[in-house]
């Protein structure tokens, strides 16, 4: 077996954030999380993942805090997995990489999911990146600056 390079001491923010999240089948189970999915079966049955990898990126998850094990809602003896604040805190992500997908992954008029607000049913704006003083900021204006120890 090949031992997987861990990025969990880099300096840089992006490598431990995909240290966490480990592979695609472990973001395709948070969103899964995100759309109701609790227990192993329904993450089984909606992702069509082999048993033993579900139950090694399901450890891997509540070892990364992104989601937590706790005893089934309607008293039965199963465990649920819950997205934890930090696993919570993924949403931003996965919606961009939904939004991302619909622009370049998909010809016009080709079935596909959509994310839509509960509210109004409208679907969700496109992601946008902005400056502290609410510009909207694009790659080529960002710098990556180091911070110091202590900082």
């Amino acid at each position: 077996m090949v031992k997987r390079t861990r990025f969990d001491a880099e300096p840089c923010p992006v490598a431990r954030s995909v240290d966490a999240i480990g592979d695609w089948w472990s973001l395709l189970i948070v969103r899964d999380a995100f759309d109701g999915s609790r227990r192993f079966g329904d993450f089984q049955r909606g992702l069509g993942i082999a048993r033993n990898i579900l139950t090694a990126r399901l450890r891997g998850l509540v070892d990364a805090g992104i989601l937590d094990r706790q005893p089934a809602a309607d008293g039965s003896p199963y465990q649920e997995y819950v997205l934890t604040p930090r696993g919570r805190d993924l949403f931003p992500v996965v919606v961009a990489l939904r939004q991302w997908g619909e622009r370049h992954f998909f010809a016009p008029g080709e079935p596909r999911s959509e994310l839509l607000d509960r509210r109004d049913g409208k679907p969700l704006a496109p992601l946008e990146i902005r400056a502290a003083d609410g510009r909207r900021v694009e790659a080529p204006e960002t710098e990556v600056r180091k911070v110091p120890e202590g900082e």
